[in-house]
């Protein structure tokens, strides 16, 4: 089964893509399985995310689902976003074959690296 427009629109145009200089937080998590690595920039004033970037070294649904995470999170206190799912995100998504398979295979995906400490 293909990927679905809305995972190639965050593919193909990445949200939230880039350092974030001022960032107050900061994580990076790989998954052992296919060997993508996301490193997430969070700017926390408070308890509230303010500002997020990402960067992904991997294939176009670990580059989609870290793009619409990022831009997810943005606004979100810490709490919430630290209860995203990586269901919550395919489901967003509507994604499905390679994406939802993998995550089946892997614990570690685009919602692992919300698991930051600030």
């Amino acid at each position: 089964m293909p990927y679905s427009s809305k995972l190639l629109d965050y593919f193909e145009n990445p949200r939230c893509a880039g350092e974030l200089p001022d960032a107050n937080a900061v994580a990076e998590v790989a998954n052992p399985v296919c060997g993508d690595v996301m490193k997430l920039w969070l700017k926390v004033e408070g308890n509230r995310i303010l500002n997020a970037r990402f960067k992904t070294q991997g294939c176009s649904a670990a580059i989609a689902t870290s793009s619409y995470a990022t831009e997810m999170i943005i606004g979100m206190d810490l709490a919430q976003a630290r209860a995203v799912t990586r269901e919550e995100i395919a489901e967003a998504l509507a994604a499905f074959g390679k994406l939802r398979f993998a995550f089946q295979r892997s614990k570690r995906t685009a919602a692992a690296p919300l698991s930051f400490r600030v």
